[in-house]
């Protein structure tokens, strides 16, 4: 279910106004328009006959699960986006789309859930008469909503036979006190096995976030512009729900380094994670940018760390970094898979020492301007095909809330100077904002 992939915008001012532009860090025109209701609706002409990607982006997460109780319901609501309607009951939609030959799936972050399909233009006005339908129209009976309930909990436990689900409870439960970031998209485990009690609130949940104002609709590829907003402006406009505004608990201050610890009772190599409190994403601040070239800089494949842990002393499996933009203060993550527990103080001491040494004003200027470069063109390289173009765009408006937040992501990437690193790491990779997780196979668990 989770993917990069997305295309749906959410409008704040209502305009029936096409506004075209090629910002000049995406390499293909978009075309955007609001609908009266809120409904933004961005299409990209890309060279793929016959070929087209639908996405819709709806900015609800697992940050907006506020309610006691009620963790995992984005993740699960997602699963219930495809229960049908009165017009189209359960199994129907999937059918038809089927023998057009779409792909169909759909995906949940922390901050946004992504619905998307790829497949052939023949079919499109077909798509958007379903998917108008199901975001106004969704129905399904108790019945139906408790063995969904029931499949989410057996998700779960598929997913807890990996070590990672477990050290993101762990890690997330210990960095956060009061935000919604402290679970998991899945839930809290006994929200989860609550889930199928809360039928009454499953409808809540979807009046208060499943709105016009609160969704981007993303269209890439081989279609007729004018045809397609006829259709999206015939069965989304009589969409007339408005998105709810409940507040998100703030975190407080963190004051000091906290530690957890995972033991796991079977065979697999030992884990650290470094973890520390940064601020929220915005395109008018630079921090997401500093932080995607702050990532590579510091456990990058041409990293002095990366060369010294994974490929001279090989005392690592490999070393990444878990970050990615959130709505709110989240994390900056380095994570390593050791080989051996007896690497860990020489590791965490390789991590903590290329910290200290940027923070000191440390920094090779050449490594950041070729890490700018890869980052630009790796995404750019990847916009093969219009889902491509699509879920990255879709990716990146979740995010960030507009519809040319990737072009600007970019911009921002582009801007980023070697002293913002210095600085950032200064503030914010400090003891006071920390977290760190070691993950340990319990004795006679190791490989």
């Amino acid at each position: 279910m989770r993917t990069l992939l997305l295309l749906l915008v959410m409008g704040a001012a209502a305009s029936s106004a096409a506004q075209p532009n090629t910002p000049s860090a995406f390499p293909y025109p978009v075309k955007t328009d609001t609908l009266p209701n809120g409904l933004t609706v961005v299409r990209v002409p890309f060279h793929s006959p016959g070929l087209v990607a639908y996405y819709t982006v709806v900015r609800v997460g697992s940050r907006n699960e506020v309610e006691p109780g009620k963790t995992g319901f984005a993740h699960f609501f997602e699963h219930m986006m495809f229960k049908g309607t009165k017009k189209h009951p359960e199994g129907e939609r999937e059918r038809l789309l089927a023998t057009y030959g779409f792909d169909d799936n759909a995906f949940t972050t922390d901050d946004f859930t992504v619905y998307h399909s790829y497949g052939p233009t023949a079919g499109l006005d077909a798509l958007i008469e379903l998917e108008a339908d199901r975001f106004r129209n969704l129905e399904y009976a108790e019945p139906s909503f408790r063995t969904e309930a029931l499949a989410v909990l057996g998700e779960y436990h598929k997913n807890e036979a990996n070590p990672w689900l477990r050290m993101e409870e762990r890690l997330l439960g210990t960095a956060f006190k009061a935000h919604p970031y402290r679970h998991t998209t899945l839930g809290f485990y006994e929200d989860i096995q609550a889930m199928p009690e809360a039928y009454a609130y499953s409808r809540t949940f979807f009046e208060r976030w499943y709105t016009p104002d609160n969704t981007l609709l993303f269209i890439a590829g081989d279609f007729n512009d004018s045809e397609v907003m006829a259709d999206v402006r015939a069965h989304y406009g009589p969409w007339n729900r408005k998105v709810a505004r409940v507040p998100i608990p703030a975190e407080p201050p963190q004051a000091e380094k906290r530690t957890v610890s995972v033991e796991w009772p079977s065979s697999t190599l030992p884990r650290q994670v470094l973890a520390w409190r940064t601020p929220a994403a915005a395109l008018s601040t630079p921090s997401a940018a500093i932080q995607a070239v702050l990532a590579d800089y510091l456990v990058g494949t041409t990293s002095p760390v990366y060369k010294e842990l994974v490929l001279g002393k090989q005392l690592v499996e490999s070393l990444g970094s878990g970050f990615y933009p959130h709505r709110d203060p989240s994390l900056f993550s380095l994570h390593a898979t050791l080989k051996a527990e007896e690497s860990r103080p020489a590791t965490e001491a390789a991590l903590t020492q290329a910290i200290q040494e940027l923070a000191s004003g440390k920094v090779d200027p050449a490594r950041v301007k070729a890490i700018q470069s890869n980052i630009r063109y790796s995404l750019l390289m990847n916009l093969e095909t219009p889902n491509d173009v699509a879920g990255q765009l879709a990716w990146y408006a979740g995010i960030f809330g507009t519809p040319d937040a990737l072009s600007r992501h970019l911009q921002n990437v582009a801007r980023v100077q070697p002293e913002q690193l210095v600085s950032f790491a200064k503030r914010y990779l400090v003891d006071s904002q920390l977290t760190v997780l070691t993950l340990t196979p319990a004795a006679g668990g190791k490989p």
